[in-house]
């Protein structure tokens, strides 16, 4: 089982089934899973069995199931092959005696003879499972690819056709066996990610020593060693040592990554520069990595607007044409003085080509590749519809912090107020009172200053005034690092320092100032930055017809300073989630299909109100990136117009196989009525179209 038709005639093998609680399939792993009573569950079994399938049950979660061709074929590399040789080979044989001169008396039935066995024994070496399915089909009522070829190959047979009945068998065969090595490669794109996460991991033990273990075995909590130029086993914390981290196969990030104690490490990156210690986050089955092709699983099992259309048409399509070949069979030699076995031929011919194949597979093929090219971008799409829908994005609604900027206070100025005063001394003292305090502003001032003081004062009698900042004694002189209002309060604001603080404030800068008991010594300017790329990116999107605004809790003055530095004209400031999620409503009813960008829990209800959402997730919550549609794994906003950019040319692909299959198919089918279209032509034309729709999908694949 591993395509929608197959997938469909088991739905409806099982509807007449009642008890049956839970049905899920998973066409890419060739699973099926049942939620039933033992009764019921046996019931449905044998239903399945029932339609020529054989269902196996998997021994337990980490269980792999053999993996079959298309159709019913073999999709292993090289599994059937010398089966499928020695049928073309006794094809090519029948197709040689068949141009030897007939003469009349025994050597001619014997050639004959020999013609009949050779096509039989191709027949029979290729078609076995064609036939077992086929043969299912037709008792069950149904017309798939097995019945029609079980028909038409036959019929054939039966007319006298030897040779050609059984070519068209054998390279029937060995078509479905490239075609199924061919759609397992887009299948599989995303599952070769598994191979870049190491099956064992070096852990600390409890005397001290270190040993390896399988990272299946691995605790959370567990203290791991990592060498350089090794891949990451597991998730975790940096504990110990400062390395650079190439996480192109997690985030699609093209440099490494500096990281140090503190920061997060993912499974399957590759540890470049230093050896690390880290502390395990995350068990080996719940990994980044893991979840990435777990979700990348769950979208191919979605079904987008374009293959439900499809599979729709192609319910139709397949009766239709099986309806015009009998009439065919038995209209035309009344209508058109056609011999019987001419039209009977021509109505095979007409079943060969009727196959919807083509047209089934041109959608999943297509989309699975689009959503395997998007996850080794560091794009986590959770559905094919996401894939198809981004192309009719209007506007992209974007959270600041965090989404247009880092998301983290630095410091961007840190000035002496008295002309000629000791910088370096002052910037000591800054650091000794803001390396006590855990407030973000005093964080990103301790972090701005560390690089200018070698080593911070001693302060005594420390104390934290909340909502105004630090004090304590450095070197024995009382200071405090106080924002606007303290220093007010102290009345220690002149003119001069008023008309300087305005011009931080109007900058969007938080400002901290060092003071003694005489005035203001230094001024710490703090503001979360752009990040590099996202002016880049918000001229991407409207170069792509898109229009940017941002939302944020933000005041407005700071929000407007951030949005003329990304090149975005409409922005709301001030807003709390509820608002957040009006503004979203109010945009999709003024431009259309709306995307919202962020990463917070504040932006869970906006993200799960529009048409797409896109989180943030390597600094987004959990809860984001759940109602999200759209996980971008290394937060880079230049992922947004690729996303749109890559569903553009998805859906090109898309309409590019759709036109491929119904063209093929229409052009032999005209050929086949009103011209010399033969079983031969037949053949390429269902499985040439069916290839080239596959190949042309694989293309998503490569490139950006």
């Amino acid at each position: 089982m591993d395509c929608a038709v197959e997938e469909g005639e088991i739905r409806r093998a099982l509807a007449p089934i009642a008890g049956i609680e839970g049905l899920r399939f998973d066409l890419g792993q060739r699973t099926l899973s049942l939620a039933a009573a033992p009764p019921v569950l046996e019931a449905a079994l044998a239903a399945i069995r029932s339609m020529g399938f054989d269902p196996q049950p998997l021994a337990g979660a980490a269980a792999a199931p053999t993996p079959h061709g298309h159709h019913g074929h073999h999709g292993h590399a090289g599994e059937g092959l010398p089966r499928l040789l020695a049928s073309l080979l006794c094809a090519l044989a029948a197709e040689a005696l068949a141009f030897i001169p007939a003469a009349a008396g025994p050597g001619s039935q014997f050639l004959q003879l020999a013609e009949m066995g050779l096509a039989a024994a191709a027949i029979a070496l290729a078609g076995f499972d064609t036939y077992k399915k086929g043969f299912y089909a037709l008792r069950a009522g149904r017309l798939n690819i097995n019945a029609l070829m079980a028909v038409a190959v036959t019929g054939a047979f039966l007319i006298g056709q030897w040779p050609e009945a059984a070519m068209v068998m054998a390279l029937y065969a060995i078509a479905e066996l490239i075609e199924a090595r061919a759609v397992d490669r887009a299948r599989n794109a995303i599952k070769s990610l598994l191979a870049m996460a190491p099956e064992d991991a070096e852990v600390r033990q409890a005397d001290g020593s270190w040993a390896r273990h399988l990272t299946a075995s691995v605790a959370v909590g567990a203290r791991v060693r990592i060498r350089p130029g090794e891949r990451i086993p597991l998730d975790g914390v940096i504990l110990a040592g400062i390395s650079a981290i190439d996480q192109a196969p997690v985030t699609g990030e093209s440099l490494p990554v500096d990281k140090g104690p503190g920061d997060e490490v993912y499974a399957g990156t590759i540890n470049q520069a230093a050896a690390l210690e880290f502390r395990v986050t995350a068990a080996a089955s719940d990994s980044t990595l893991a979840r990435i092709i777990h979700a990348v699983e769950e979208a191919q099992a979605s079904r987008a607007p374009t293959q439900r259309f499809v599979d729709r048409f192609a319910a139709i399509y397949t009766p239709a044409v099986f309806g015009l070949a009998l009439a065919v069979a038995l209209l035309t030699p009344w209508l058109m003085g056609w011999g019987w076995l001419q039209a009977l031929y021509k109505a095979l011919v007409l079943l060969v080509i009727a196959c919807p194949c083509a047209l089934v597979i041109s959608t999943p093929v297509t989309l699975v590749s689009g959503l395997a090219a998007a996850a080794r971008r560091g794009i986590l799409i959770k559905g094919g519809v996401y894939l198809e829908q981004a192309r009719l994005l209007k506007v992209v609604a974007l959270d600041k912090t965090g989404t247009v900027t880092q998301g983290q206070p630095v410091l961007v100025e840190f000035a002496p107020v008295a002309a000629g005063a000791d910088r370096a001394q002052l910037a000591r003292l800054a650091l000794a009172l803001a390396s006590r305090s855990d407030h973000p502003v005093s964080l990103a001032i301790a972090r701005g200053l560390a690089a200018e003081c070698a080593q911070p004062a001693e302060v005594h009698d420390f104390a934290a005034a909340a909502g105004r900042g630090v004090q304590g004694a450095v070197d024995g002189l009382p200071l405090v690092l106080a924002n606007h209002r303290w220093i007010e309060e102290r009345g220690q604001c002149s003119a001069a320092l008023e008309a300087g603080l305005a011009l931080h404030e109007r900058a969007g800068r938080t400002v901290a100032m060092l003071a003694d008991a005489r005035g203001v010594l230094a001024i710490c300017a703090v503001a979360d930055t752009i990040k590099p790329a996202s002016r880049q990116a918000v001229a991407e999107l409207k170069s792509l017809g898109i229009t940017p605004v941002m939302l944020t809790g933000d005041n407005l003055t700071t929000a407007q300073v951030i949005a003329a530095q990304a090149g975005i004209t409409e922005l709301r400031a001030n807003l709390l989630p509820e608002h957040k999620l009006a503004a979203i409503r109010e945009l999709q009813q003024r431009f259309g299909p709306t995307a919202m960008v962020g990463d917070g829990i504040n932006d869970a209800p906006a993200l799960a109100q529009s048409d797409i959402g896109f989180a943030m997730g390597a600094a987004g919550t959990h809860t984001a990136m759940e109602a999200a549609d759209v996980v971008v794994m290394n937060d880079e906003l230049g992922r947004l117009p690729e996303a749109v950019r890559l569903s553009r040319r998805t859906r090109g692909v898309l309409l590019q196989n759709i036109a491929l299959a119904l063209g093929i198919k229409t052009a032999f089918l005209l050929a086949a009525l009103f011209g010399s279209a033969t079983m031969w032509m037949a053949v390429f034309a269902d499985m040439g179209a069916s290839l080239l729709v596959v190949f042309n999908g694989l293309r998503l694949l490569r490139g950006k």
